[in-house]
């Protein structure tokens, strides 16, 4: 069997991963899986701090990686073209996974603002470098000039931003699943969401061979996932039990099932890539770089195509 250490993950971003392992999906394709467990950003938010300037990429996915303590992680698309770019553990994106992350912009009851227009000059608590702080400039740069679109810094967890929604400490705040789901049980509204791609990285350890067979595996949870979304949204509710009270009160007829989007797992495209890069310099969140600094694209193509055969 082939050890490969994994950074742990979530289900609203590592869904088939979870279920590969629990299947013994990945075991059929001679991989053994073992968890790494990350650090996490602070527990509070901070409205003082307004743009991630100064702060780590690593706060939390790529943290036990960069410390030579795991071999591959996945997060957002943009958070780990940052990533490749910071790290000094030689880390690469290898290609797309599997889940499309949904994720929204969520206020309280009593909020003022119902359309993403209202939210001019508003702070919305996002966690910097991960996938819902890429996601609040993008979907309300559809509204907004640039100049008008406020942040500040929240934690990773959404348990802890949807603490500090319902507390009163922000105006607004982004959450992923179960904690959207939540946030629309007790009162709150959504003002705008939205779908989001991630990576994973990979060391210099993960061979083509290797992938491919991570990527089989993870394909057949995509299938088995599909078959019975009901199912296996209940990882939504056991995953997150003892995180927050809130997650109790849960059932699976609390979410909605077409929050639930599992696609195959695949290379990058190059000129979405491109847009993407373009975009994240357009904010001064990247620096100058070329293609094969952000991909291992040799790794990636040849893992894709074998894992398709």
């Amino acid at each position: 069997m082939k050890k490969m250490r994994l950074e742990t993950t979530s289900p609203f971003q590592g869904l088939a991963e979870l279920v590969a392992d629990d299947e013994g999906l990945f075991a059929e394709e001679g991989i053994e899986i073992e968890w790494i467990k990350r650090a996490n950003t602070p527990r509070k938010a901070d409205p003082k701090i307004t743009t991630p300037d100064g702060l780590s990429a690593f706060g939390s996915h790529g943290e036990a990686f960069e410390k030579g303590g795991a071999d591959m992680y996945n997060a957002c698309e943009w958070g780990n073209y940052r990533r490749v770019q910071d790290t000094s553990a030689k880390g690469r994106q290898l290609g797309r996974r599997s889940i499309m992350v949904w994720a929204g912009i969520v206020v309280r009851e009593d909020s003022e603002a119902y359309s993403p227009q209202q939210l001019a000059n508003k702070q919305v608590a996002v966690p910097y470098y991960f996938g819902t702080h890429y996601l609040t400039y993008q979907m309300l740069e559809g509204f907004l000039p640039r100049d008008l679109i406020k942040t500040c810094r929240a934690p990773n967890g959404s348990a802890a931003r949807y603490d500090a929604l319902m507390n009163g400490d922000v105006e607004a705040t982004t959450l992923t699943e179960p904690y959207l789901s939540l946030a629309e049980k007790n009162g709150c509204r959504i003002v705008i969401e939205g779908m989001y791609h991630g990576t994973e990285v990979a060391s210099e350890d993960i061979d083509v061979d290797t992938y491919a067979a991570f990527n089989r595996a993870v394909k057949k949870a995509v299938r088995l996932i599909n078959s019975d979304k009901k199912r296996f949204m209940q990882y939504f509710i056991d995953r997150h039990k003892g995180q927050h009270p809130g997650i109790d009160t849960l059932t699976v007829d609390d979410f909605r099932l077409s929050r639930l989007q599992m696609v195959d797992p695949a290379p990058i495209p190059e000129e979405e890539l491109q847009r993407t890069y373009d975009w994240m310099r357009s904010w001064d969140m990247i620096d100058e770089l070329s293609p094969d600094v952000l991909v291992d694209v040799h790794r990636q193509q040849a893992a894709h195509v074998q894992a398709a055969e």
